[in-house]
């Protein structure tokens, strides 16, 4: 037995969310910064580094701040891409890609994380709360002049014709989130009869949210993170561990014959 698993072996309540995972027809999982950062990415103030020690990520991320020195905002922003160089997916993001493509249609993968880790571990139709650090779109709404492919180069790229700017494909502070995107989690969490709410301390909204909406429909909540977080009550378990230890053990074993699937989850 590998010392992870047998550190966790005698966990009862991993031991009662594994057989809820083998039971749930729909499940919805939720990821957050504490995935990322145990494959060594930096948290948003983290970033905090070098020339950009004294800049307030505040200042960095919002319209009015890139309106005021897009030049200084974009190099920011090219800054935080070029922490991702070299980064890889861990363990977790590879047992939530595994399971999807051993169970395919069971697992909706939503996440507050913009670096595409879960895509680079092979997950699909990820849907990203909050956008993505690597993709880039138009500042203001597009006229039909402005096309992503041929901007002209800059610091930030710009439109030739309209000199609109171009800016990171990404959710600033006071900014919504994409409404299609958070009206298919919601959708996702409404049909759901299990959701792990993993790596996250469950202090931001709208996302913190489905977890509350699983809870109120039924569903089985549990959440994997090695310290507490505001989620913590709403969970019918709480798995105490790094996701990349935890979630290859939760996601990681089809059910063994004889297994008899639990009760529905208690109101």
């Amino acid at each position: 037995m590998p010392a992870s698993e047998a550190a966790w072996s005698g966990s009862g309540d991993l031991n009662t969310a594994i057989v809820w995972v083998h039971a749930a027809q729909r499940i919805v999982v939720l990821t957050g910064a504490g995935v990322s950062a145990e494959s060594g990415v930096p948290t948003f103030r983290d970033a905090q580094t070098g020339l950009w020690a004294q800049v307030r990520p505040e200042d960095m991320a919002s319209e009015p701040g890139f309106r005021a020195d897009p030049a200084g905002v974009w190099a920011w922003y090219e800054h935080r891409r070029a922490l991702l160089q070299g980064v890889q997916p861990n363990a977790g993001h590879g047992a939530l890609a595994d399971f999807a493509r051993r169970h395919p249609g069971r697992l909706t993968l939503v996440t507050q994380n913009v670096d595409g880790l879960h895509q680079m571990a092979g997950s699909e139709g990820v849907l990203c709360l909050h956008g993505e650090l690597r993709g880039n779109r138009w500042l203001d709404d597009p006229r039909g002049c402005c096309d992503l492919a041929h901007a002209e180069a800059g610091a930030p790229p710009r439109c030739a014709t309209c000199g609109n700017l171009v800016r990171p494909a990404v959710v600033w502070f006071g900014e919504s989130l994409p409404i299609d995107i958070l009206g298919q989690a919601e959708e996702a969490v409404s049909a759901c009869d299990l959701m792990l709410v993993v790596g996250t301390a469950g202090a931001v909204y709208p996302a913190a949210g489905l977890a509350h909406m699983a809870r109120r429909i039924g569903a089985r909540v549990v959440i994997v993170n090695p310290a507490p977080s505001e989620l913590d009550g709403t969970a019918h378990a709480v798995l105490r561990g790094p996701s990349a230890e935890v979630l290859p053990l939760l996601l990681g074993r089809d059910r063994p014959a004889g297994d008899t699937p639990p009760a529905a989850a208690p109101r």
